[in-house]
């Protein structure tokens, strides 16, 4: 569980959380920062102290003070009840889940959903006999509409994957309430720094860590956090699933939390530099980030968010694929590859159409997605343009 392990006074800066929150050095032997604790027994001094668990610590997978420094900072930023750890994003969506939902439940779930999260819920979900139906990311107070008395969870994701619609969730965790369903978020774009969703009305977010927490790109980490109406069933379903995170790959996510704010306004202004001069560039037909003034929830953003992260899609001219290997094939800066977050930029081509079925994109869609990493930006302006002049010279 996240019991704090400092004697934190109200109403510090997000940043003085990151730098301070979850660390004791007087408890480390003076060391700044909590290490690393491999271990499965735990040793009690009497029977009475196994009797009556008075101890901190019971047993190496229910929790050690590696993943208690994470999960009290990962609660201080998210305004949560407490928080759990899982190996990667996707085991804390699925461990979630699990936790509140029953056979005979039904979920609605965003078509915008990451494409993992839909896979879960469309094979493991449903043999388990949870229905799952999904629904447009820009319904907002229309969810109404949806809910039944079995709809126990509504999961959003905002902005939603690949196509970046933001949602109105607000207007959604009320309806859910009316009805006692809960309301899960996928924070992993924003991050709490720029994005609170428990404030807005949910009772779970969940992050897949391995992205902006870790920023590194060298560790699996997911994390989910819960307001006090949900978290005995997270905390427990957790714990009964026998969910444990490596303390290594907890360790590099307590590393890359205490960098978060300052990567997070880096990040942010390449992005949104980069997005703005691919706006003006002719083969560029739109742009999806939800920051720009031309998104068209971008209202939305300005009311919920606080700033912005370093993905966002671009729909180029129409092209064949020799053009798109072309442009790809010759980035010099631009990795191709999934995930996202690290210091690295990123440039993958993808089909949001293979992954909705309430919403619609065209099959021959030229879509890219992009995250902007820390190299300067002017370079990689200089590579991209390059690869977009390799791009507009192949016309089929």
């Amino acid at each position: 569980m996240s019991d704090t392990t400092r004697d934190a006074k109200p109403g510090y800066a997000t940043e003085t959380i990151l730098t301070h929150s979850g660390r004791r050095p007087p408890d480390q032997f003076g060391f700044v920062n909590t290490p690393v604790y491999r271990g499965s027994t735990v040793l009690f001094e009497s029977l009475d102290a196994i009797e009556n668990q008075t101890a901190p610590y019971g047993y190496g997978r229910v929790g050690n003070p590696t993943s208690r420094s994470v999960e009290t900072l990962i609660s201080e930023l998210e305004g949560a009840e407490g928080t759990v750890l899982a190996p990667s994003g996707l085991a804390a969506i699925t461990t979630a889940m699990l936790a509140v939902l029953s056979t005979g439940d039904d979920v609605l779930v965003t078509d915008t959903v990451y494409d993992p999260t839909r896979r879960f819920c469309d094979g493991l979900l449903a043999r388990m006999g949870i229905t799952t139906r999904y629904y447009d990311p820009r319904i907002g107070a229309g969810i109404e509409e949806l809910m039944t008395d079995k709809t126990r969870l509504i999961f959003c994701e905002s902005p939603g994957s690949l196509t970046f619609e933001i949602q109105d969730l607000p207007a959604i965790s009320e309806v859910a309430k009316r009805h006692g369903a809960l309301v899960m978020v996928d924070n992993s774009w924003a991050s709490p720094l720029f994005y609170r969703p428990l404030a807005l009305g949910a009772d779970i977010v969940v992050h897949a860590g391995t992205k902006m927490f870790v920023g590194h790109s060298d560790a699996m980490f997911g994390t989910a956090s819960a307001n006090a109406a949900a978290w005995k069933q997270l905390y427990d379903g957790h714990r009964q699933q026998g969910m444990f995170t490596s303390p290594d790959d907890v360790f590099l996510a307590a590393r890359g939390l205490r960098t978060l704010a300052i990567r997070m306004k880096e990040h942010q202004a390449r992005a949104l530099e980069l997005a703005r001069w691919l706006e003006q560039h002719p083969l560029v037909e739109q742009v999806l980030h939800p920051a720009l003034e031309s998104h068209p929830d971008n209202a939305l953003f300005k009311r919920d968010f606080s700033g912005s992260g370093s993905l966002f899609s671009i729909v180029l001219e129409n092209r064949p694929r020799a053009a798109v290997a072309a442009l790809v094939d010759g980035l010099e800066l631009f990795g191709m590859g999934y995930s996202w977050g690290g210091y690295e930029s990123l440039f993958l081509p993808i089909r949001p159409h293979r992954a909705r079925t309430v919403t619609s994109w065209p099959e021959d869609v030229c879509m890219f997605r992009i995250h902007v990493g820390l190299e300067d930006i002017e370079d990689l302006k200089a590579d991209l343009s390059a690869g977009l002049d390799r791009y507009a010279a192949i016309t089929g």
